[in-house]
């Protein structure tokens, strides 16, 4: 499953506006080197992605260096390793995550399978956590990717929660979404013309959209609030071996976990 980024802001627009300009900067540093196809960037780069004169980005590279947050690798920089441990921080303060893990671990279906928690950002998902139950599956997406929601199952679980009005304005019908596969949603009509059955069927379901050969289901995660995270739980499946037997079993134990998760007192 590939990953899809888009740019990284252009913070020299949103820098004006911002109580702390550096702050921002170095932020859309930091997502401008997440978001390279190498992940690589010169200095000349990054000044005309931050939209800021050498000199300064010279001199906000060098603070990020300093604090582990950007590593510099002859002429070109690389995010640091300070930000595996803040994602691992982050990570292991969510309860959601820790749960995710002890359930997939003793779930009679899931547990053989590979299984993800994700959160929705925009018109993109997250992926917070990856249990690997089948190593033949390996191929779809990693812990800290991004994806579009219109090519994977749990981006669509959890689009469908949002009103009516908040999915015309992300899709409205002519608005053309990211492709991956022949079999990638094309149109936000086409996309808006799903969701009613996930629904209804209370799951989503993604047949080879994103990556071929592979197809997912997932549901979203009740909300804990008004402000709660919007996580969602998806499992990858190999089509030529998927069976809707199979399909059953794992939503069931999605659904399970997913109001283990959304509902903790039961």
């Amino acid at each position: 499953m590939a990953d899809s980024r888009n740019s990284g802001p252009q913070p020299d627009t949103q820098g004006n506006a911002s109580p702390a300009p550096a702050v921002t900067r170095a932020a859309a540093v930091l997502d401008a080197l997440a978001s390279s196809a190498t992940g690589r960037l010169t200095l000349s780069d990054l000044s005309r992605e931050v939209g800021i004169p050498k000199s300064s980005t010279s001199n906000l590279l060098l603070a990020l260096e300093e604090a582990r947050l950007i590593s510099r690798q002859g002429s070109e920089f690389t995010l640091g390793r300070k930000l595996v441990e803040l994602g691992a921080a982050y990570l292991g303060r969510l309860d959601e995550v820790q749960e995710f893990y002890r359930y997939c671990e003793q779930a009679p279906v899931l547990s053989g399978e590979t299984v993800r928690i994700a959160m929705l950002d925009g018109v993109n998902v997250i992926y917070l956590a990856r249990y690997e139950g089948h190593p033949a599956v390996r191929l779809t997406s990693n812990i800290g990717d991004k994806m579009p929601v219109s090519l994977c199952a749990v981006g669509k679980a959890l689009i469908a929660r949002l009103h009516d009005h908040d999915i015309e304005e992300l899709f409205p019908d002519d608005a053309e979404l990211p492709v991956l596969t022949p079999k990638s949603l094309r149109t936000g009509a086409e996309f808006k013309a799903q969701l009613q059955t996930i629904r209804e069927q209370g799951y989503a379901f993604e047949d080879e959209e994103s990556t071929t050969g592979v197809v997912c289901l997932a549901v979203a995660v009740p909300t804990r609030g008004a402000h709660g995270p919007s996580l969602g739980l998806s499992v990858t499946a190999l089509k030529a071996t998927y069976t809707p037997e199979q399909g059953a079993q794992m939503v069931k134990e999605l659904q399970e976990l997913a109001h283990s998760l959304g509902n903790p007192m039961g």
